[in-house]
């Protein structure tokens, strides 16, 4: 994962037929693994390479804790737990406390894509915490779109997950407030 997220490798790799308006490094692990300074790292030199505002999942995370003012989280990780716990580290470089997590241990992307709603629901459901003020779900072949909602009506709180923020954060660096029905808290604070 740190082979994969290494800048001046993501460097090479973005070349756009037209030039975006923003970018955004949609890869939650790859993005945190470096730790913070490394997730930074990337985005400036994506940033540099095609002179445009960029991030990736990881920083948007902690725009969207920023933006909410949340900084207690749980976290429902599909990953390892030494990769859980190479993001807990992240978070914690960055001000945010964990006060619960699991680890799923999931294969591969490709099997964590034929997740359903129930053994998604019933991650969050392992994970949440009633010292948590909100639960991150780290993973983007999750299908969680969906499932925002329900899930944080059920958990009630915010529900972050990998995708989900990652969009948002795009749209907020176009100057585009992202407000949109049925997709959570985030999209429902302008």
């Amino acid at each position: 994962m740190r082979e994969l997220g290494e800048p001046d490798r993501l460097s090479a790799a973005a070349r756009f037929g037209t030039r975006p308006d923003v970018v955004s490094w949609a890869c939650s692990s790859c993005s945190f693994t470096r730790g913070f300074d490394g997730a930074r790292e990337q985005a400036r030199v994506l940033g540099d390479r095609l002179g445009i505002p960029a991030s990736s999942t990881s920083l948007a995370f902690l725009a969207a804790l920023a933006h909410l003012d949340l900084d207690r989280v749980s976290l429902a990780s599909v990953y390892h737990r030494d990769t859980t716990a190479t993001f807990v580290d992240f978070l914690a470089e960055a001000g945010v406390t964990t006060v619960h997590s699991v680890s799923a241990d999931a294969p591969s992307d490709r099997a964590l894509a034929a997740w359903d709603r129930d053994r998604i629901t019933a991650l969050a459901a392992t994970a949440d915490h009633v010292d948590a003020e909100a639960l991150l779900i780290p993973e983007t072949a999750l299908h969680t779109t969906q499932l925002l909602e329900a899930l944080e009506t059920a958990l009630g709180k915010p529900v972050l997950t990998a995708t989900a923020v990652t969009l948002w954060d795009a749209s907020r660096a176009l100057g585009k407030p992202p407000v949109r029905p049925r997709l959570g808290e985030l999209f429902a604070t302008p």
